[in-house]
Parts: structure tokens; C-alpha cells; sequence
């Protein structure tokens, strides 16, 4: 399955300046790194004060953006970049501008550079409130409940992810890191057009999709239930374009939790 995501283990996800750090050995699959994706674009105050290896190489932008925008706005602020350099120098020794990405990306965990010893990752357990009450979460039975329409996620009658679609998902990823204990139902559903034997396969699809990017997000994907419910449970009328568009919709849950936390 396509997605436009870098996973945040290939580098290190950065810890906020007021949270204590918790370290972990490295363990991820590298077999398809940031690098092999659409790449990244940086921007904001943070970007001139970047290493070079960082800032004028593809590898580079892939480390910084999916691990050390915090606030999930899409800019590198001077704090971020501060965090970046640093996390980067640490990896890297002192010969940064020898250090091999490749053999980093094939055993993040072993890899020693000019430096020797052994890479450790860090891994964020904070969350931004703001950031998850604009998801504009409403309680249901199940618990919190998020509506992600359509046009937001996916093109028509497509299961593969907007590039927009990651940043739209980013800031409830940081939430699940921080909150191992929360369990997620992913449901997909579809309009009417089309047979019910494809709308039930593409709502199946979505679901997994979406379940797909919290996993190379780094949350554990048995967290996740995940169902296609094809054009059943409609919440609009499927008379008129408007309200088939808020039929085409994947709604995720935060299993037991109270949508007036955030």
C-alpha cells in the first residue's frame, strides 16, 4: 500500500524541551525510508540554522520534518532546529558530513558512524490539546469520535492517501504515542454509486489505509479495530451531491475516551 509518509523511525522523534526524554533501542523496518518517497520541503525561521546535511539534502529535510515539527504546523521554528541539529550531531560525530544515511537506514540500531557505539532513539509522549480539540471530536457511544471526510483523505474512489492527508492525521498520531493505552476503531463508509460489492471493498480499503499511516507513525497497529461498512449507516441523504459527500466519510474513535478532554 502507497502512503506518503516518512516513517518518524528513521530518525528520532524529538521530546519537548520540558518533558524528560525516554530512550529506546531502535527497532524499525527500513526496508522503504523517507528518501524513497515524495520528499519534503522546509520552511520557517528554523531552516537557515539547520546543518547543511540536513537542510540542502533529501535524506536531510526527511529526517527533520517527520520528527521535529512539533506543533505538526508544517514549519521548522529555531527551537525545532536547535533539537534537530543537535539529535543529528549525536548520531552523526563528529565527521558529519561523512555520515552514511544508507547504512544508518539498514540498521539504525547498530549503525556507529566515525563515533562507534550504539544509536539510541527517543521517543515523544507528549500531545498538543489544541491541535486534537480542532479535530472537533464528538461523543458517542464508543467513545470520542472524529469524522475525516472524503475529500480530505483520498481522491474519488481511491483508498490511496493525499500527501495533505499525513498532516491532517499527525497530530492524533502524537496523541496515541503519548497514550499506549488507548484503543482505536477505524470505520470506512461509502455513498451509494457503485456496486455494493465495491463499495463495501473500497470502504474496507480506507479504513486501512488510515490505520496503515498511524502504523508508519510508529502506533502499534494492534491498537487498531478497523471495518468497512460499505453505503450502510449513511448520516445524510444520498438525494443530492452534498449529502453524499458527507456519507463518503472514515470516522475514528477513541475507544472509552470523552471527546471533552481535548
Amino acid at each position: 500500500m502507497k502512503t506518503t509518509i516518512a516513517r518518524a523511525a528513521f530518525g528520532l522523534v524529538m521530546i519537548a524541551a520540558t518533558t524528560a526524554p525516554a530512550f529506546a533501542q531502535a527497532r524499525y523496518d527500513m526496508s522503504n525510508p523517507p528518501w524513497s518517497r515524495p520528499g519534503y520541503r522546509l520552511a520557517g525561521a528554523g531552516v537557515p540554522i539547520l546543518f547543511p546535511e540536513l537542510r540542502n539534502t533529501a535524506r536531510g529535510r526527511a529526517f527533520v520534518m517527520p520528527n521535529f515539527d512539533a506543533n505538526g504546523d508544517g514549519r521548522i521554528n529555531r527551537q525545532e532546529a536547535g533539537d534537530a541539529n543537535r539529535e543529528f550531531a549525536r548520531i552523526a560525530g563528529p565527521r558529519r558530513d561523512r555520515f552514511d544515511w544508507a547504512a544508518y537506514g539498514r540498521d539504525p540500531g547498530g549503525y556507529r558512524g566515525d563515533r562507534g557505539g550504539t544509536t539510541i532513539v527517543e521517543t515523544t509522549t507528549t500531545w498538543d490539546r489544541g491541535a486534537m480539540r480542532n479535530y472537533g471530536f464528538r461523543q458517542t457511544p464508543r467513545g470520542a469520535t472524529l469524522t475525516l471526510q472524503e475529500d480530505v483523505l483520498f481522491r474519488t474512489d481511491s483508498a490511496v492517501l493525499r500527501p495533505g492527508a499525513i498532516e491532517k492525521l499527525r497530530p492524533l498520531a502524537r496523541y496515541l504515542r503519548g497514550n499506549p493505552g488507548v484503543r482505536v476503531a477505524i470505520d470506512g463508509f461509502t455513498d451509494p454509486r457503485g456496486s455494493d460489492a465495491h463499495n463495501q471493498d473500497l470502504s474496507e480499503r480506507r479504513a486501512a489505509s488510515v490505520r496503515q499511516a498511524f502504523d508508519d507513525m510508529d502506533v502499534v497497529r494492534s491498537r487498531f479495530s478497523v471495518v468497512g461498512h460499505g453505503e450502510r449507516q449513511p448520516v445524510a441523504t444520498n438525494g443530492t451531491a452534498a449529502g453524499m459527500r458527507l456519507n463518503r466519510r472514515v470516522e475514528v474513535t477513541l475507544l472509552g475516551q470523552r471527546a471533552d478532554r481535548f
